[in-house]
């Protein structure tokens, strides 16, 4: 007798294939035996310790979450049901090249202050890691759905040259160099950065060409938050992608979106440019989240030259009244490159969490309206916000155009990313809705993908630029990381007023063939482990 069979689930099998009738059955983690209606037929029906009646529901592998800031959140919370809940078996994290991995002590200290917005700042945290192979044998201790880790190019970067802006050294080079080798050796899956995020925003192309290089040569991949999304976008997925083919090493684009006022309506021109570099040959993937405002931390808009230095440099030009006038005209007049070469428009920035509770009344507003009640220009309130709590706030930017999220979502080498920042009081209700936002929004209302091409983008793609041979889809000999949901009710339950709601239509999700949600609740189960690169 085996330890599971899934009694006449519809297996929609993650290739874009139509749907099947089978009987599925699971043993020791993964996938044993698949027996489809025609061919089960006057034959005995396979059995197992436990049968589950799946009649009406769909499986299919396990969601891969191609962009998640659980970096912590894995650690700190078990239950997990924010991804867990959606049917996610499998987060990509590391990612905008910020993160906790590699580090020594003062890094540490540095990269916790400046993305405290993302992640809180772990004071519930033992940090026993300092490696990459160290922070991934912590997540194999026991989490709540599987991990993989992208080496962060803005920590390497602090780690060896610091946050200040100038071009790395010879030596300092080799260092990086040899901390992506090391990270890559330990298990990490590919490089990330965040190229509006300091201080990996101050390399230039010529060194991360020659990080790329070192990632392609161990079969990684480069996951860039490019230097713009707004004014210059095109320009920056341009820079991306020669900049990878010129180190031959695959690109994947992260949050790969077209926002603000000067992009409306133009996703039909990047995508010819990534049908172009396709057609050339260029190995390119990309993720996106089903929603139109984008997510990130206040301190993020800043101009670079004012986040030189780190955390604390910042606090001190902020606390100078002529530096602070001097960052308010390049925000509102110029454009700074922290907010993507566009002047910010106040009214588009709404507050989404503090990590000061005495600020609690700012989270739901845009800086605006806050200033508005205050009596004060917008600058005034976001200038005290960043200084009250210390760089904490996390922002809503409603920039976004449905057009251009529909038209990306189609693209053939689309995966799905929620981008989801699990802290603060109002977050952005992707970290708890993605996937079932794409399942009930996009494929049963709008008709924008077919349910057979969606569970497609969002498992055996994914799986595919991740290298995982064994994941990805419903394949005998596959791993049992599986999803039962309802497709005539599944829907994301988070709003943006009540973000933190589960989905419906999910009853079931297995990690490694064990029930992490069980009758559309979660269980005690830990299943989740590191997913460590695939050697060449």
């Amino acid at each position: 007798m085996e330890d599971l069979v899934i009694r006449d689930a519809d297996v929609v099998d993650g290739s874009g294939a139509p749907a099947y009738r089978a009987d599925v059955v699971v043993n020791d983690g993964r996938i044993v035996s698949i027996v489809q209606e025609a061919a089960a037929a006057g034959c005995q029906r396979p059995g197992a310790t436990r049968e589950l009646d799946a009649e009406g529901l769909v499986l299919s592998p396990g969601f891969i979450d191609m962009h998640a800031h659980s970096d912590l959140a894995l650690l700190r919370d078990p239950d997990h049901s924010a991804k867990a809940a959606q049917g996610v078996t499998l987060e990509v994290i590391g990612q905008d090249g910020l993160s906790y991995a590699p580090v020594d002590d003062r890094t540490l200290a540095e990269v916790r202050r400046a993305i405290t917005g993302w992640n809180g700042h772990g004071d519930d945290i033992d940090f026993d890691w300092r490696s990459v192979g160290e922070y991934l044998d912590r997540l194999d201790r026991g989490i709540a759905v599987n991990a993989a880790y992208l080496i962060p190019q803005g920590t390497v970067r602090a780690l060896a040259v610091g946050w200040e802006d100038r071009d790395a050294t010879p030596q300092e080079l080799d260092r990086m160099r040899q901390l992506v080798t090391e990270g890559l050796e330990q298990g990490a899956v590919g490089m990330s950065s965040g190229l509006t995020y300091t201080p990996g925003m101050y390399a230039k192309d010529a060194e991360l060409t020659e990080l790329c290089r070192v990632v392609a040569a161990y079969g990684g991949y480069y996951c860039p938050h490019h230097r713009s999304y707004g004014a210059g976008a095109l320009e920056a997925y341009e820079e991306m992608v020669a900049l990878t083919r010129e180190a031959g090493c695959p690109l994947h684009l992260a949050h790969a979106t077209m926002n603000f006022g000067v992009n409306k309506g133009r996703a039909p021109e990047l995508l010819s440019l990534l049908d172009d570099a396709l057609a050339a040959g260029a190995d390119i993937s990309l993720d996106t989240y089903p929603y139109t405002p984008g997510s990130t931390t206040l301190a993020a808009l800043l101009p670079s030259w004012a986040s030189e230095g780190g955390p604390q440099e910042i606090l001190r030009r902020l606390a100078d009244e002529e530096t602070a006038q001097r960052i308010r005209y390049d925000l509102e007049v110029t454009g700074a490159d922290g907010c993507h070469g566009v002047p910010v428009e106040w009214d588009t920035i709404e507050i989404s969490g503090v990590t000061d509770p005495a600020l609690g009344a700012y989270v739901g507003r845009t800086v605006e309206d806050s200033a508005a009640l205050r009596g004060e220009a917008p600058w005034v309130t976001a200038r005290r916000l960043l200084v009250e709590d210390r760089l904490g706030p996390t922002i809503l930017q409603h920039v976004g155009h449905e057009e251009n999220v529909q038209a990306i979502m189609r693209h053939p080498v689309h995966t799905g990313g929620s981008d989801g920042i699990l802290q603060g009081a109002k977050p952005h209700p992707r970290a708890y809705g993605t996937f079932p936002h794409y399942l009930g929004r996009y494929v049963r209302e709008l008709g924008v993908l077919s349910l057979e091409e969606c569970v497609a983008h969002l498992t055996s793609r994914p799986a595919a630029r991740l290298r995982l041979p064994d994941r990805g889809l419903v394949r005998e000999g596959y791993r049992a990381d599986l999803v039962l949901f309802d497709p005539a009710t599944v829907a994301a339950g988070s709003t943006f007023e009540q973000p933190r709601t589960l989905p419906t239509g999910i009853p079931h999700v297995l990690v490694d063939g064990r029930f992490v949600i069980e009758d559309g609740r979660r269980t005690d189960v830990l299943a989740g482990r590191a997913v460590r690169r695939t050697p060449v």
